[in-house]
């Protein structure tokens, strides 16, 4: 547990690349492949299931550290984040605990179907036998929490390095259904052959926004253009005449989608198809808020699946005749799929057709149609290029369109988490609607480091009331937000839900009576 405590520190602490990825590889070199295999599993966010719920916790580190539950929740909602809160209120350890990652995990585990009494002696033990740090990944380790900013490119490029291995081979043998409960060290990564999980998906490969003008490209008969959807990016995989479906996230989702489970069973056995998975009812696109009701549905019933059906929207192959074809050209793999699609001749299996176009300035007038047709612009995507793992630039690339712009008012305020514990982060904005201000959004992004120190600061010394961590401030700032997109939603007071909002600028320039209406909001939707 120290060497990984060590480890937590060393990522934690750095933004650069190189020096996350040489620590990552100075602890593979000194841990066990138990711990190795835990470690990778967290990082890529496979945690052990809760076994003791946070309430416990919260009373029982109150009781050890002797101090009243009130104050208790008051530093809580200050640090902004319960597993270091605890470590942080709990007396020094009185003992030093030499158990390693692994059999800490293995211990939380089997927690599972003890009494509460023992799960508090077990706890109070643990949290008197290790430092701070320790305790705080203890803690997460508990609440099922564990969060740390090590992407899956990342975690693939220091074992590629440690095991002397192609990176995209690791970062194949990395996806799929697999936990440390079900593999070891050498079985996920060392054998020559990978485990035979014939659910496992391919890493996905995704592409960078297109920051320059597309003639930059160079010369249009090099690049195919495909319009670019907003659903669920997933994978249709069909191998021992199995279907399974996986969202770019890694969760396996076939069973929340029957329709696409009954269209798969039709596909030729070996195939995997990279594609979209969008809501669409008799031809019209329903966007994504529909889509929405089906993603948190681990069983969808009748109604809902009459009211918001879905299709896959194939863009790629990456598997053929049981084969992996992502080292062919993007023509080549076209020329399959188009050839699996039309053999299916299924409704709820469209191809993304490539959109024709002569020259980057009729492609850039195409591109203005871009909301009409329900879409977020287009994907350009050399014909040679083989599918690649992760993102990449050179030769995908993502051009959107701009996205809608509002100003809104300040009216709520909400600290952040890790290390933005300290600075308010979290906003909540409202809209005018004739003289009274209403709600219609929250952001968390988009500000500096400078401008989130200046308006904390501000809020502070501004908050008029406070619901537990939420702190209520004069509306008298503007904030220009961004957001992709925006349907009708009843579940919200204004009656509209926007698509990944964001702050794009602080107007300090503007005064709160010139802020966007809420009739402002509502023409936006199509």
């Amino acid at each position: 547990m120290k060497h990984f405590a060590q480890l937590f520190r060393q990522v934690d602490e750095t933004n650069k690349t190189n020096e996350k990825v040489a620590a990552l590889i100075a602890y593979f070199e000194k841990a066990s492949d138990e711990d190795k295999l835990w470690t990778i599993a967290l990082f890529s966010h496979r945690r052990p299931k809760r076994t003791v719920n946070t309430t416990l916790l919260r009373t029982w580190a109150s009781e050890i550290s002797g101090i009243p539950a009130w104050l208790f929740e008051e530093s809580y909602h200050i640090v902004g984040d319960l597993a270091e809160t605890i470590s942080l209120v709990l007396p020094l350890p009185t003992k030093q605990s030499v158990l390693s990652l692994n059999e800490w995990i293995l211990s939380i585990m089997n927690l599972k179907d003890k009494e509460e009494h023992e799960k508090r002696s077990f706890i109070i033990e643990a949290w008197n036998s290790l430092e701070t740090a320790e305790r705080f990944l203890f803690n997460k380790l508990i609440t099922g929490g564990f969060r740390i900013g090590i992407s899956q490119k990342l975690m693939s490029r220091a074992l590629a390095r440690y095991l002397k291995k192609e990176e995209n081979e690791i970062a194949h043998r990395l996806m799929g259904d697999w936990s440390p409960t079900t593999t070891t060290f050498s079985d996920l990564l060392l054998n020559e052959h990978i485990s035979a999980d014939i659910s496992r998906p391919y890493p996905f490969y995704l592409a960078y926004a297109l920051e320059t003008e597309p003639a930059t490209l160079g010369s249009t008969q090099n690049w195919a253009a495909e319009w670019k959807w907003d659903g669920i990016r997933s994978q249709c995989i069909k191998r021992d005449n199995e279907v399974f479906i996986w969202s770019r996230g890694e969760d396996l989702i076939t069973n929340r989608f029957p329709e696409l489970i009954e269209m798969a069973q039709r596909l030729p056995d070996g195939v995997a198809i990279d594609g979209e998975i969008l809501a669409v009812k008799e031809g019209t696109l329903l966007g994504f808020q529909a889509l929405q009701k089906r993603i948190g549905r681990k069983t969808v019933g009748k109604k809902l699946l009459q009211d918001n059906p879905v299709i896959i929207r194939a863009y790629d192959l990456m598997e053929y005749e049981g084969k992996d074809i992502r080292e062919l050209s993007y023509l080549k793999r076209r020329g399959y799929l188009k050839k699996i699609v039309h053999q299916m001749d299924h409704f709820s299996l469209i191809l993304s057709e490539n959109v024709p176009f002569s020259s980057w300035a009729e492609l850039t007038n195409l591109r203005k149609k871009s909301r009409d047709l329900g879409t977020e612009g287009f994907m350009l995507k050399q014909l040679d290029s083989p599918y690649l793992s992760g993102r990449k630039k050179g030769d995908w690339w993502k051009w959107k369109v701009d996205p809608y712009t509002i100003d809104g008012i300040l009216i709520y305020a909400q600290r952040g988490h890790g290390r933005r514990s300290n600075l308010y982060s979290d906003f909540t904005f409202a809209v005018w609607d004739e003289d009274r201000l209403v709600p219609f959004t929250k952001a968390y992004s988009g500000l500096t480091d400078a401008e989130f120190k200046e308006i904390t600061a501000w809020v502070k010394k501004n908050t008029v009331e406070r619901f537990g961590p939420v702190s209520s401030v004069k509306p008298m700032h503007v904030f220009e937000l961004a957001f992709e997109g925006i349907q009708k939603s009843t579940r919200h007071k204004s009656g509209v839900a926007l698509r990944f909002p964001r702050i794009k600028r602080w107007r300090k320039d503007k005064p709160i009576q010139e802020a966007n209406t809420l009739s402002d909001l509502k023409s936006l939707i199509r």
